[in-house]
C-alpha cells in the first residue's frame, strides 16, 4: 500500500515510541511511577515516549505546533499545522500489565484532521488514516461494521473513575445502552476504542470527559472507514465538549438518541 510522506513520518515516530514502551512494558513492575491526579498515573515510560515523538516529529517537520498530553501546548512557527499527541493512551492498563494501550498521533492542517496513526506495540497493530485516502490496519483497508440494529451490536465506552467524570450521568447512559445492545466493552483506551470501531471490531463507541489527544487520531480513522463521529449532541465540537459518539450511520444515530435521554 503506497503511503504519503507525512504518514511515513508519523509511522516511524509512533513505532519508535512504541518500541520504547514495549521495553518498559516488559519491566512494568520496576517502573518509577508518579501520581498525577486521583486515579490517573503517569510513568517515566510515558514521558520517554512523548519525548521521542516530539523529537522525531520536530526533526522532520520543524515549526509545526504540538498539543501533547504531558507537555501541553507548544507553539511553533507554522500556525497552520498542529500535532496532537498521546504517547501512552491506556496508562492504567500499561501499569497493570494489560496489553491494551497505544501511541496516538494526529495532524491538523488549518484546524482539519488530515492524518492519523495509532500503534499498539503489545499486539504490533498499526492503524493509519489520511483524509480522503481511507483507513488501514497493518495495510488492510478498514471499514466500519455493517450491523444496523443495536440488539445485534457490541458497543464500547469509557467508565469514569475516582475524581473524574459525571458518575451519575455515566450510569444512566450505561443502563440505557445495556438495555438495547448485545454487549458493552470498556477497554481503557479511547484511541483503540475508536480504532476498533473503524476496524469493525466494535459497532459503536461513546465516552465523555475526553481530551483532544485522546480522540483526534481515532476520529479521522472512523470517518475514513465510512463511519460517523460527533459529540453527544450530534455536533462537531468534540474537542470542546470532550464527548464523542461513533459508529456507522444507523448505530451512530441510535446511540445519539439513547444518550440524549433525560438524566433520570
Amino acid at each position: 500500500m503506497p503511503r504519503s510522506a507525512i504518514i511515513n513520518v508519523m509511522i516511524q515516530a509512533a513505532m519508535k515510541a512504541g518500541r520504547s514502551l514495549a521495553r518498559d512494558f516488559g519491566e512494568v513492575q520496576n517502573l518509577q511511577v508518579s501520581l498525577k491526579g486521583p486515579g490517573d498515573y503517569v510513568s517515566q515510560a510515558d514521558k520517554r515516549a512523548e519525548q521521542i515523538l516530539y523529537t522525531e516529529l520536530s526533526r522532520v517537520r520543524p515549526g509545526y505546533s504540538f498539543l501533547m498530553e504531558e507537555s501541553g501546548a507548544v507553539e511553533g512557527d507554522d500556525p497552520q499545522h498542529r500535532w496532537l499527541v498521546d504517547p501512552l493512551d491506556g496508562t492504567t492498563n500499561f501499569l497493570h500489565g494489560i496489553p491494551i494501550f497505544a501511541v496516538s498521533v494526529a495532524l491538523e492542517r488549518q484546524g482539519t484532521l488530515v492524518a492519523a496513526v495509532i500503534y499498539n506495540p503489545a499486539m504490533d497493530e498499526l492503524y493509519t488514516a489520511e483524509r480522503g485516502g481511507g483507513a488501514f490496519l497493518n495495510d488492510r483497508r478498514m471499514r466500519v461494521a455493517a450491523r444496523r440494529d443495536l440488539p445485534d451490536c457490541v458497543i464500547g465506552t469509557g467508565i469514569p473513575h475516582l475524581g473524574r467524570g459525571h458518575h451519575g450521568r455515566a450510569l444512566v447512559d450505561l443502563r440505557n445502552v445495556m438495555a438495547e445492545s448485545s454487549g458493552i466493552r470498556r477497554m481503557g483506551s479511547a484511541a483503540l476504542d475508536l480504532a476498533y470501531v473503524a476496524a469493525g471490531r466494535m459497532d459503536g463507541f461513546w465516552e465523555d470527559a475526553l481530551q483532544p489527544w485522546d480522540t483526534a487520531a481515532g476520529i479521522l480513522m472512523v470517518r475514513e472507514a465510512g463511519g460517523f463521529v460527533t459529540d453527544r449532541t450530534g455536533g462537531q465540537d468534540i474537542f470542546g465538549t470532550g464527548s464523542v459518539v461513533a459508529g456507522n450511520e444507523a448505530i451512530h444515530r441510535s446511540l445519539l438518541k439513547i444518550l440524549q435521554k433525560p438524566d433520570s
